[in-house]
């Protein structure tokens, strides 16, 4: 009874975590370049057990020996890279990546990675300004500085992850070019805020992302004017919250069933 207490424990346990990460992804549904979050459960120690011998009756068909279980936990929680739907805006500052890779962007707390292509131009004290993040982390460049847009100017970026400068007069030069990285081992990124994902702290950047240009060779290429949606897809999502719940059920049941054999034998008189 007190094995499948604590298997029953255990298992809730995971299976709220679960809940938790398809809550978040069902709120962030509409929240341009998320990308939803997937787990990987791994079971806890499992024992072989031994039915004494008063078990084996003539004909008897099963195996003697049997499993015992102590529940399940959470493993990983990667992100899933695939690519969402684009949607026009039609604002220059707007640059979505089609197929797999990720911006570069330079935090106060270090290097982070991100999908959301929204982007804005910061201005700097001698009139010029640089793409950032709206939340002011600097956009990085191939030469792994920020991109520098002349005071008066637009932007142009091409499929490429060229960005030129736009004059007035329609005049236009290179200012830099996007860097772009590939996740090799998505699972080793960290999340650390909306859409901002991180290589921890110990492990090689290298062995989790490298550089890729964009072209037909990587089949990426960048979208001025679109923002990437979301890649939450609900009805699958809701799915899984169902089955979840009714696992939870489950398992709650199950504690209310040990608890209830427990009591029984306490109250017993000889």
């Amino acid at each position: 009874m007190n094995g499948s207490m604590i298997n029953a424990m255990v298992s809730m346990n995971g299976l709220q975590q679960k809940l938790d990460i398809l809550a978040d992804n069902i709120a962030n549904l509409n929240t341009v370049g998320y990308k939803r979050k997937d787990a990987s459960f791994e079971d806890l120690l499992t024992n072989a057990k031994q039915q004494p011998s008063a078990f084996k009756e003539p004909g008897r068909m099963s195996p003697m020996n049997y499993t015992q279980g102590w529940g399940v936990r959470l493993a990983t929680i990667e992100p899933d890279l695939s690519q969402g739907p684009l949607q026009q805006t039609g604002n220059t500052l707007d640059i979505a990546i089609e197929g797999n890779a990720l911006y570069e962007v330079r935090t106060p707390d270090g290097t982070a990675y991100t999908r959301n292509g929204s982007f804005q131009l910061s201005p700097l004290a001698n009139g010029s300004s640089v793409l950032a993040t709206s939340d002011g982390n600097l956009l990085m460049g191939e030469n792994d500085q920020p991109i520098v847009v002349p005071a008066n100017h637009t932007i142009r970026v091409d499929a490429d992850g060229t960005v030129q400068a736009v004059a007035g007069d329609g005049s236009a030069s290179p200012v830099g070019k996007l860097k772009l990285l590939q996740a090799t081992r998505p699972s080793l990124l960290t999340t650390v805020a909306d859409n901002l994902y991180a290589v921890a702290e110990g492990v090689n950047v290298e062995d989790v992302l490298r550089t890729v240009s964009a072209g037909a060779d990587s089949k990426v290429s960048l979208r001025q004017g679109y923002v990437e949606q979301s890649n939450v897809d609900m009805t699958s999502e809701m799915t899984d919250l169902i089955n979840v719940q009714r696992a939870y059920q489950l398992s709650a049941r199950a504690l209310t069933s040990s608890d209830s054999m427990m009591g029984f034998a306490n109250n017993l008189r000889a």
